[in-house]
């Protein structure tokens, strides 16, 4: 069986899951304490679905 593709998530995706405000998940963008981000050519950022994971299965740990 193929393994599932790494989705790149939008900001709107993961503010939505994540229940937080855009304000809120730029902050922690600015302070790199949100999940590893990647920025495209044409500006807009992407975050891949593995990487999202890891980073609320760690907030969870340090909770």
């Amino acid at each position: 069986m193929p393994k599932p593709l790494d989705e790149n998530l939008t900001i709107d995706e993961v503010i939505a899951e994540i229940r937080v405000p855009r304000s809120t998940f730029y902050r922690w963008r600015q302070l790199k304490k949100g999940p590893k981000s990647r920025k495209l050519p044409n500006g807009q950022i992407r975050i891949k679905r593995s990487e999202l994971d890891r980073w609320w299965a760690e907030m969870e740990e340090s909770a």
